[in-house]
């Protein structure tokens, strides 16, 4: 089993930086990517940003490109979501996933 917490959203303004992280414990043993998705309020949830284990690969939704960056550090087993130029509709439920194990999110909500 393995659990996730997220931490780091908030209240911002538009334009302004959050930072998130996600503290894996439990079995997380396998070199297996992590990532980051997120719901916005009547909407399905979609994919923001993935990490490989070594973190030498990352991959972006089109939409977080270029303002959004995930990292990892794995002696700390915690992935994080580094956000940049944010948008009123990058507001969001933000969700960790680690294999089928998902944490139970935190809240950015960007003002205009």
């Amino acid at each position: 089993q393995v659990q996730l917490v997220e931490s780091g959203g908030g209240l911002v303004q538009a334009g302004g930086s959050l930072r998130l992280s996600c503290a894996a414990s439990g079995r997380t043993g396998s070199n297996y990517p992590m990532g980051w998705f997120r719901q916005a309020p009547g909407k399905e949830r979609e994919f923001v940003a993935s990490i490989s284990w070594s973190g030498g690969f990352t991959y972006y939704a089109n939409s977080v490109k270029g303002r959004f960056t995930i990292s990892r550090d794995n002696t700390k087993n915690t992935v994080y979501l580094q956000m940049n130029s944010l948008k009123p509709e990058d507001t969001a439920v933000y969700y960790c996933n680690y294999r089928d194990a998902w944490g139970k999110g935190t809240l950015v909500t960007v003002s205009s």
